[in-house]
């Protein structure tokens, strides 16, 4: 399976980001202009397959680049879960160069398993850290 992560904001649909964040239990009633703002104010990062033309993963992290980022509303689209995308789609994140150094924040009720292989560590039952 072939896949590209597209960091650049600009390639990516905010209408596509919608109906992905729609059908998740943390963001699906947040409304169109609170993501398109928290998108404009994030780092963000899509997922797209050779042959499908729609986003099929998404996330964002939000940081100041010097000490901490969290990373959230990370989702792979559910016809395509399964498949090992939103492992690659993480690792890509938190294995990039501009993150190298900074503690890791995330919130999760559910994938506690997958990021735990990136070094995240449970604090409570939801709150996860990364440390340096």
């Amino acid at each position: 399976m072939n896949y590209r992560i597209v960091e650049d904001v600009n390639e990516l649909k905010l209408d596509d980001i919608v109906r992905l964040l729609r059908t998740t239990y943390w963001a699906e009633k947040r409304s169109v202009e609170k993501i398109e703002k928290s998108v404009k104010n994030s780092k963000c990062y899509g997922l797209y397959l050779d042959d499908v033309e729609s986003l099929v993963g998404f996330a964002r992290v939000i940081t100041d680049y010097a000490t901490n980022y969290y990373l959230c509303d990370v989702i792979i689209d559910s016809e395509h879960r399964h498949k090992g995308l939103g492992k690659a789609l993480v690792s890509h994140i938190v294995l990039s160069d501009e993150l190298q150094g900074l503690r890791g924040i995330l919130i999760t009720k559910d994938a506690q398993k997958l990021y735990s292989q990136f070094g995240f560590e449970v604090v409570n039952d939801r709150v996860m850290f990364k440390n340096v």
